[in-house]
């Protein structure tokens, strides 16, 4: 019996210390989770929404300079661990660049991911305020890994403008061909002034890219490759500045050339591509065109796939992979196109 009430006492005293160290480490969480502050900012065109993930606090700044000092000088004061925001095709500049200067924790994360992260949590309701709460939220349970504005965003927005006016001369051609004789002369000085727009675009890239020895020596890498122009080179520095940093997956699946998979039970899908940077995976596709036709590499390839029965869209995507595989490759060992025939 002395033995038996001997191990019972034990027994008590190993559950009494496990309770006590799981009473700790839940203290611990709760105060972790307490001391960290995750702040999201829903933007339009006017107007900043704040809130913070599990708080009342909220709060509404003006989208321009003015607002943005205030919401950075409250948004220093509060400390937060992360201040997560929608990538919102411009909008969002102006805050990303301030909160960077600000020394501010912030990322950009994508609009489709948060929309669909607040629908699986139940929140049906859209309110620029909730928008604010589902960012916040989403920043809490994801947590994007934050990072500084990147440094070619001169450049992206000269990229910008050049497909703009790309689009408008392709629109004002079209117009041309069947317009009548009392406006035609007035569509083909506007197309003459828009190319003049696009040279001189181009010709701004050109000089931004030379200037910066860092940009010259990644253009100078990429145009070395058959099937690479200015065109190609250009925007894989200014919208793709991870390229070089991340293996072939990651950076397949950021440009939206890496084939995913469409598995349910019994029924195996065909494998596809979406999503991604759409502007960088179109002129990659142009680029990839070329490269069939004068890149011994990319040319073997696709002539292999073809002779395999592999569609010629397939062969064409995987043509595109391999392509951006390769000058990630050169941009990370800093090595120059080489090619040895077998």
């Amino acid at each position: 019996m002395g033995r038996l009430a001997r191990n019972i006492n034990r027994a008590r005293t190993v559950d009494w210390i496990r309770f006590r160290r799981d009473r700790i480490v839940q203290g611990r969480a709760r105060k972790r989770e307490y001391m960290e502050v995750y702040v999201g900012i829903d933007i339009s065109k006017d107007s900043l929404d704040v809130a913070v993930h599990k708080s009342n606090k909220q709060w509404k700044f003006s989208n321009d300079p003015a607002g943005i000092a205030r919401l950075c000088k409250m948004l220093t004061k509060l400390e937060p661990t992360l201040v997560v925001f929608e990538a919102t095709g411009g909008y969002e500049m102006p805050l990303y660049l301030s909160l960077g200067e600000a020394g501010l924790p912030s990322a950009p994360v994508n609009p489709r991911q948060v929309r669909d992260f607040a629908r699986s949590t139940g929140k049906l309701a859209k309110t620029d305020f909730l928008d604010a709460r589902a960012i916040a939220h989403f920043g809490y349970a994801i947590q994007p890994v934050p990072h500084p504005v990147p440094d070619t965003q001169e450049l992206k927005i000269a990229q910008a403008r050049r497909v703009q006016l790309l689009e408008m001369i392709t629109a004002e051609n079209n117009r041309l061909k069947g317009a009548p004789q009392a406006i035609r002369k007035r569509i083909e000085a506007h197309i003459a002034w828009l190319k003049k727009e696009l040279a001189d675009t181009d010709r701004q890239l050109t000089e931004s890219i030379e200037k910066d020895p860092i940009w010259r020596e990644k253009d100078n890498l990429l145009q070395g490759t058959p099937g690479v122009g200015p065109t190609l080179s250009a925007t894989m520095i200014a919208q793709l500045p991870e390229l070089g940093t991340l293996n072939r997956r990651e950076i397949a699946a950021l440009v939206g050339v890496a084939p995913l998979n469409r598995d349910s039970g019994v029924m195996h899908g065909r494998r596809t591509i979406w999503g991604g940077r759409a502007h960088v995976r179109a002129v990659l596709y142009m680029a990839t065109l070329v490269a069939t036709r004068y890149n011994p590499v990319i040319r073997d390839f696709y002539t292999r796939l073809c002779a395999a029965g592999k569609r010629k869209k397939v062969a064409l995507t995987a043509c595109m992979r391999k392509l951006l595989t390769i000058l990630n490759s050169m941009l990370k060992h800093r090595v120059h196109w080489r090619y040895s025939p077998c």
